[in-house]
């Protein structure tokens, strides 16, 4: 399968985002750092990566929490996914927040998230003055049980 090229710049001294087994779909994500950064319980801060990236017309980057930093040390991405659009070149950074009982200390090198790229597509909205109808028809938010 040919792989998508994408033009990145690192800044940083860390590794490139990369692939942790041949069929991840997302890549680790290395925070960028001077020195340690501590997030206090309930704590948000933009954390940097030093790597800047110019996707294709069509894709986005998706940001992603990684599921061992959130089970066992509480750190997740705040507004996940974060998307990262085609037309922005300015350096890719991760807010990241502790929702643990305990102070968090992020190191440089760090494997803070996942970057997942992937197609979109651009819509067309098309003004109307009813849909169709549906099975589902207007339900949602538990309307199938909870069984």
């Amino acid at each position: 399968m040919e792989k998508l090229k994408v033009k990145i710049v690192n800044r940083s001294t860390n590794a490139l985002p990369s692939y942790s087994t041949e069929q991840s779909a997302g890549m680790d994500l290395r925070a960028w750092l001077q020195e340690p950064v501590t997030l206090q319980p309930l704590e948000r801060k933009l954390i940097p990566t030093g790597v800047y990236i110019e996707l294709p017309q069509g894709y986005e980057c998706q940001i992603r929490p990684r599921s061992g930093l959130a089970l066992k040390r509480g750190l997740t991405v705040l507004n996940t996914p974060g998307t990262i659009d085609a037309d922005y070149r300015g350096e890719v950074c991760v807010i990241l927040v502790n929702l643990g009982n305990e102070p968090q200390v992020i190191e440089n090198g760090e494997r803070v998230c996942q970057m997942v790229v992937a197609r979109h597509e651009s819509v067309e909205w098309v003004p109307v003055e009813t849909l169709d109808e549906s099975e589902r028809g207007a339900g949602g938010f538990g309307h199938t049980g909870t069984k």
